[in-house]
């Protein structure tokens, strides 16, 4: 079975839960469709557009509105990296750099090797700690752009474990 029709079935199942759904549902079935694949893929798209009888544009539309959709898969890695004020304040757009050019990638995708996904988030609520940086939940402060390496070492080396 490929890919496409296995996403596509399990956006058929999803939607099973939304009988009769109108343009009301949308957003619930993104958020789960969302929850069980990771991100909203074309197919998943085009698929809820089908079943909504909305054109896909309008699907995107609203799914690009909200941060919290996602249209490529994160990385087995999440990144997220603060650029509030008192980030900001402490250097967080030179670590931004750093962790761009260490890993090859720019804000808001996922590596070629599909370790890392990279996020800037506007405040991870952590001032005190700032720069800081969050790799799925585990907080990295006070940092600087000559840690950057060692950090990113430090997980591929876990992948590999």
């Amino acid at each position: 079975m490929s890919t496409t029709n296995s996403i596509a079935e399990g956006v058929r199942a999803i939607l099973e839960n939304y009988p009769n759904a109108g343009r009301d549902s949308l957003i619930p079935i993104l958020q789960e469709i969302q929850g069980k694949q990771g991100y909203l893929s074309r197919e998943a798209v085009v698929t809820v557009g089908e079943y909504l009888k909305l054109p896909a544009s309008k699907i995107y539309g609203v799914a690009t509105f909200y941060n919290q959709f996602r249209f490529t898969p994160q990385g087995r890695y999440h990144i997220q990296i603060c650029r509030g004020t008192a980030c900001h304040v402490k250097g967080s757009a030179a670590i931004l750099d750093a962790l761009k050019r260490e890993l090859k990638v720019e804000a808001g995708n996922t590596t070629r090797d599909g370790l890392f996904s990279l996020e800037v988030v506007a405040c991870i609520g952590a001032c005190g700690l700032a720069p800081v940086m969050n790799i799925d939940g585990n907080f990295h402060a006070k940092l600087t752009t000559q840690q950057i390496p060692e950090i990113i070492k430090s997980y591929r080396k876990k992948a590999e474990a």
